[in-house]
């Protein structure tokens, strides 16, 4: 029959024992399956058995910043989500959304399903944002650079030791030269309330649009490198072409 202790150190002895055992056991369960019916966490980090990141699942407040082999940077994403990372550990797209009153008595919604290049940032996007009732919905492509994101990750000391006027020049030629990369093509709904498709060129600039208004009229449009339009052809124009 097993005797208590009575001595407070046969007591804490006792103790000890208890929670060795139970570590022990614990321990010895671990790579066992287990099925749970709820499970309450502000965060999770699946790895692989040599401890690489593969993929984060955090609440807002515990949503990790821009993690690259492994080492994490500063990267304010006040946003819950799930983040994916590549065989090396370093970011690969996620799954980001929100939604709440703003404090002027509006509201602020969105949704964002990205996939990101090689060591760069997103190249293809699924997102939809509504914001006080105006609202687009849509699929994005962009062109990304070649060069590591980690390089812009370390100009940023530069350009923040930079004056304002300064700083401002170069990072308004960087974005008129796509530094830091361009958009492509959009597919989805407009602000405007038409349904688009957008194509652009390696400059970003558009050069062909197909729209449909709510009204149902449909178009495409043909534009030059400056935005001018070139010719635009509406379906009554289709239609008397194929008379």
């Amino acid at each position: 029959m097993l005797k208590f202790p009575r001595t407070g150190l046969g007591i804490y002895a006792l103790i000890v024992t208890v929670a060795f055992a139970a570590v022990v056991t614990m321990g010895a369960r671990a790579d066992r399956d287990a099925d749970f019916d709820t499970i309450n966490v502000e965060r999770i980090n699946v790895r692989e058995p040599d401890g690489t990141l593969r993929m984060v699942i955090s609440n807002r407040s515990r949503f990790p910043g821009l993690i690259l082999h492994g080492k994490e940077y500063s990267h304010q994403r006040p946003r819950a989500g799930m983040i994916f990372y590549n065989d090396e550990g370093t970011e690969q797209g996620g799954l980001i959304f929100s939604g709440r009153k703003t404090s002027d008595g509006g509201y602020a919604s969105g949704l964002s399903l990205t996939f990101d290049r090689y060591q760069q940032d997103q190249q293809l996007q699924l997102i939809g944002i509504d914001k006080d009732g105006h609202y687009f919905a849509g699929l994005r492509v962009r062109d990304v650079p070649h060069r590591p994101i980690l390089q812009d990750i370390k100009e940023r000391e530069k350009l923040a030791a930079m004056s304002k006027s300064e700083r401002d020049a170069v990072v308004d030629k960087r974005n008129k030269e796509n530094y830091y990369g361009a958009r492509r093509f959009f597919a989805g709904k407009s602000r405007s309330g038409n349904s688009v498709v957008m194509l652009r060129d390696a400059n970003g600039k558009p050069r062909l649009a197909m729209r449909v208004t709510p009204q149902g009229e449909a178009s495409i449009v043909f534009l030059d490198a400056k935005g001018n339009v070139q010719r635009k052809l509406t379906a009554d124009e289709l239609a008397q072409h194929a008379r």
